[in-house]
């Protein structure tokens, strides 16, 4: 612990520091819990997002065998151009949506291509905001956590350093104050005794 003043003066610095923690501290604990909270729904989110890719992609499982002997004509087909991202704040931070996302779709010759691509593109796209859209979760989870990393920090420094530092000091500090106290009574106590021995040889 850093040396302190033995001072009334000090001991009402430390009262209030303490005071001030404690309450923060319970602030903080909530704080916290919501954002443990906050990246459960997040994950539960983006978990629900993955499902929905893994339907999406077995539906098209009957198009594989397809995909696989157009000699390549599909891959790139369907490309993402822009992500539309709104914005929202959870427990202090600030965080992207997903909104939609802006395709490119490649030229299609309509006479040379047979009349499933068109089913494909479009579950490409799915697939393609699906992926997105859990981007988006992925990092939500990212600023949340940071957040909450933070958040722990500051309970921690306050529930084992700053309150036990402050209790402690005021501990010493009130000791102290005691044994002075103690001490200069004892002082009174032994000039006032000597008093009347100093008088009656006065009058003598």
């Amino acid at each position: 612990m850093a040396k302190i003043k033995l001072t009334k003066t000090e001991l009402k610095a430390q009262t209030d520091a303490l005071k001030r923690f404690q309450r923060f501290l319970p602030m903080l604990q909530l704080k916290k819990q919501q954002l443990q909270g906050e990246i459960a729904g997040i994950v539960a989110k983006a978990e629900e997002v993955s499902a929905k890719e893994r339907a999406v992609r077995a539906g098209l499982e009957r198009w594989v065998g397809l995909l696989a002997t157009d000699d390549g004509q599909l891959e790139g087909l369907v490309t993402v151009r822009k992500v539309n991202t709104g914005s929202a704040n959870i427990a202090g931070v600030q965080i992207p949506t997903f909104e939609s996302i802006e395709t490119d779709v490649g030229e299609i010759d309509l006479w040379a291509t047979p009349a499933w691509v068109d089913g494909a593109v479009e579950a490409a796209k799915e697939i393609l905001s699906l992926q997105c859209e859990r981007a988006v979760f992925e990092e939500q989870r990212r600023l949340v956590a940071a957040e909450l990393q933070q958040t722990s920090q500051r309970v921690n420094l306050f529930e084992k350093v700053k309150i036990p530092a402050c209790r402690e000091a005021i501990r010493v500090i009130k000791i102290a104050l005691g044994d002075e106290q103690t001490a200069a009574v004892t002082r009174g106590k032994i000039a006032k005794s000597r008093v009347p021995e100093s008088g009656e040889g006065v009058a003598a």
